[in-house]
């Protein structure tokens, strides 16, 4: 209950934020809210099946590649481009997820972060679309042949949706019978071995769908920075996702409401770390020095308030 009232407060906030914000402030949103979705995608797989990915980028930068190719050859409209972005993205995941899984704990990061390379010195390589110098969109996709996308209130309200449509989806599947065997095989595997149910197969179907809501972030980044490189790939954007999400989850448990795989502490940790690293940046030339106390501060009052919360 608390982590649906944690997040209701979140879209709450970033609903009426147009009323307070500027230009800069809502674009600086938006990107927050872009990685929310990225950050959903990788907490879906993580609490719900306990899959740790170090490749998890790769996916967001694939979605964000889509739409800039599809746009290099002259389709625009995001009704065509964003599904084909996020189909693409799940296409690979489950293509890499069918090798990774059979693999758990450090393996399964390790392939991960192997197939994440992999796809970063492809884009590096697509000398038609501006291989290691990135590829610079003509404009933002348009919708049905509208160019709503272009205006910074427009682009924060839809990318709000579709944050909180990728949120409900994610809680949905996690709350079904698919989800409680995913979290079954996640605390014992064996035992849901024993009940004749074999995990493999839910752990990549829900990989290739934590697949596509990362493409569908990467659509939109695309959209937002009008630009496309092999560095929205690159294996430190994962990290910064999983600090995310690990971030949030400890704020999350801090507050009371919940870690990893309750999904508010996702959104939470996005829009965390975004906004602190903006303010901070602001600051100093070396903010980093500043936010990495902080992030320890921040895990330790989690992982204090979990201990607590213990029977």
């Amino acid at each position: 209950m608390r982590a649906a009232l944690l997040l209701s407060a979140l879209v709450a906030a970033l609903a009426l934020a147009p009323l307070a914000a500027d230009t800069y402030m809502l674009s600086l949103l938006a990107r927050a809210m872009i990685f929310a979705i990225a950050a959903l995608s990788l907490d879906f797989i993580l609490g719900g099946a306990g899959l740790v990915s170090f490749g998890h980028a790769a996916l967001m930068g694939i979605g964000a590649y889509g739409v800039g190719i599809l746009m290099e050859e002259g389709t625009r409209d995001a009704l065509v481009a964003f599904p084909v972005a996020m189909a693409v993205a799940a296409l690979f995941a489950l293509a890499t997820g069918a090798i990774s899984l059979k693999t758990r704990g450090v393996y399964f990061i390790m392939i991960t972060l192997a197939f994440g390379q992999m796809a970063f010195f492809v884009t590096q390589s697509l000398s038609a679309y501006g291989g290691d110098d990135g590829l610079t969109l003509a404009a933002r996709s348009t919708i049905a042949g509208n160019r709503w996308l272009k205006s910074p209130l427009t682009f924060h309200y839809v990318t709000l949706g579709l944050m909180v449509a990728s949120a409900l989806v994610c809680a949905m599947i996690l709350a079904s019978p698919f989800g409680r065997v995913l979290k079954a095989a996640k605390d014992n595997e064996r035992r849901v071995r024993a009940l004749g149910l074999d995990p493999y197969p839910y752990r990549l179907i829900a990989y290739a769908i934590a697949g596509a809501l990362a493409g569908l972030s990467g659509a939109l980044l695309a959209n937002l920075t009008e630009f496309v490189s092999p560095a929205f790939l690159s294996w430190h954007r994962s990290g910064e996702l999983i600090v995310m999400v690990v971030a949030g989850s400890m704020a999350a448990s801090a507050l009371g409401a919940g870690g990893t795989g309750r999904l508010g502490g996702a959104v939470l940790g996005a829009l965390g770390v975004i906004l602190v690293e903006e303010g901070l940046s602001h600051l100093t030339e070396h903010w980093r020095i500043i936010f990495g106390p902080l992030l320890v501060l921040l895990v330790l009052a989690g992982g204090v308030r979990s201990r607590r919360a213990r029977p």
